[in-house]
């Protein structure tokens, strides 16, 4: 792995959905920062090339960073990450006071720190509504004040429009060192595939990729009852539409760096056990339409996905997000199948169970997203992407098998960094 590509740093990395987005633009994210021992684990069998730092973000610096990895002494080009958001003092306090916002601060102490020439901070689109948006001009202000300025407006994107096949907005805060170009935000490529309002801007885009696309080559999974008690079987591969071969890195610019895989092993596809009742009412129930009972909705082939969301962690309430049921079939989607509505390629293998599984996915930002805001910062520095030839081995599939201690062992972290979660019937 040569060294003239861009250094990146992930934080609140989580499996790596915008490490991921970042390689494939062209960068090298040498150093990506979790607290959360299963997710480090999952990160590090994907990416086993560059480093994955188990901490806290309000507890480590920019020099542990640099030395805990192979940055260095050279400079960072990009750092990004999702900073957990929770909480929002009333109007005419200052939104900082709120100790659940701290994490911001310790997003931005680590920008600077690091001498980052740019950033990007990704958050739910609610900040900009309402009373948040005041947090947000704090959020603004601060970085100006420590020497940054800031792409504005900021703006909201929709996954759908650059090439997911799945409603996801998210927000994006976007800025550079004084001395630099500010890159732009990457323009719209796709729309909503039968979508019903379309923005007149996007009229004479073509559709996103749709369900049928995303999914339509992955197997039954009833007709492989070995996935009831595990997550992976052998299975034939059938013709892939444009998208899955787009995600597995066979078309278009992809400066991702290869894995080897066996693409003829289905992974991530432990069955979910429903009640008969349960597969009764998800079978009556239209494409594109919520069953009235569990409020799950069922995908529509021709359409694309709804916002597919992370259940809530064990200091949450450890709730179960609500997952969509298969077009086709009378069950909840796998997590495989949801990675691919989420653009990840089939080499990215995520924790074996189905709680943490969809916790990775619908935590993570879509590739194809991150990629699309990564290639405006990669063209603002005037660089020609490079990628070398050699395939790169994943981690040990060990990673994807650990519990929270065992996990918390090999990352030599306490296992009570993440509360253990309760295991409540509903």
């Amino acid at each position: 792995m040569g060294n003239q590509r861009p250094i990146a740093v992930d934080l609140f990395a989580g499996a790596g959905g915008m490490t991921l987005g970042f390689e494939q633009a062209g960068f090298d994210v040498l150093a990506s920062v979790e607290i959360d021992p299963i997710h480090c684990a999952t990160h590090e069998y994907n990416f086993p090339m560059w480093a994955v730092i188990c901490a806290n973000v309000t507890e480590i610096s920019g020099e542990d960073i640099r030395n805990r990895s192979q940055i260095g002494d050279r400079e960072v080009d990009v750092v990004f990450g999702g900073p957990p958001c929770q909480g929002f003092s009333v109007i005419g306090k200052r939104a900082f006071d709120d100790p659940r916002n701290q994490l911001v601060l310790h997003f931005m102490r680590l920008v600077t720190a690091l001498k980052a020439k740019y950033f990007v901070m990704e958050n739910v689109k609610g900040l900009t509504l309402g009373n948040h948006r005041q947090f947000m001009e704090e959020v603004i202000e601060k970085f100006e004040k420590n020497g940054y300025k800031i792409l504005s407006p900021y703006k909201v994107l929709n996954a759908s429009n650059f090439g997911v096949p799945q409603h996801r907005e998210r927000l994006f805060l976007i800025g550079c060192r004084q001395d630099l170009t500010l890159p732009n935000y990457p323009l719209p490529i796709t729309k909503p595939a039968k979508a019903k309002r379309i923005s007149k801007k996007l009229v004479d885009l073509q559709d996103s990729p749709n369900v049928h696309d995303a999914i339509g080559d992955l197997p039954d999974i009833f007709q492989y009852p070995q996935l009831i008690k595990q997550d992976s079987c052998v299975f034939t591969v059938k013709d892939s539409s444009k998208y899955v071969e787009i995600i597995n890195n066979f078309t278009e610019p992809n400066f991702g760096y290869k894995r080897k895989y066996n693409e003829h092993i289905l992974t991530s596809s432990l069955m979910s056990k429903h009640r008969e009742s349960s597969k009764q009412r998800f079978a009556a129930t239209a494409q594109g339409e919520v069953e009235k009972i569990s409020r799950f909705y069922k995908l529509a082939l021709d359409g694309i996905s709804n916002t597919l969301r992370a259940g809530t962690p064990s200091n949450r309430g450890a709730f179960t997000a609500p997952r969509p049921i298969h077009p086709n079939l009378p069950r909840c989607i796998t997590v495989r199948e949801a990675a691919r509505l989420h653009s990840y390629p089939d080499w990215f293998g995520f924790h074996k169970t189905i709680w943490h599984g969809f916790r990775q996915v619908g935590n993570s930002v879509p590739p194809l997203l991150a990629k699309a805001v990564a290639s405006q910062i990669f063209n603002a520095m005037n660089l020609s992407p490079t990628i070398d030839e050699e395939i790169y081995s994943l981690g040990d599939l060990k990673l994807l098998h650990f519990n929270m201690t065992t996990a918390s062992l090999y990352c030599n972290v306490s296992p009570n960094t993440i509360e253990p979660r309760s295991k409540k019937l509903f």
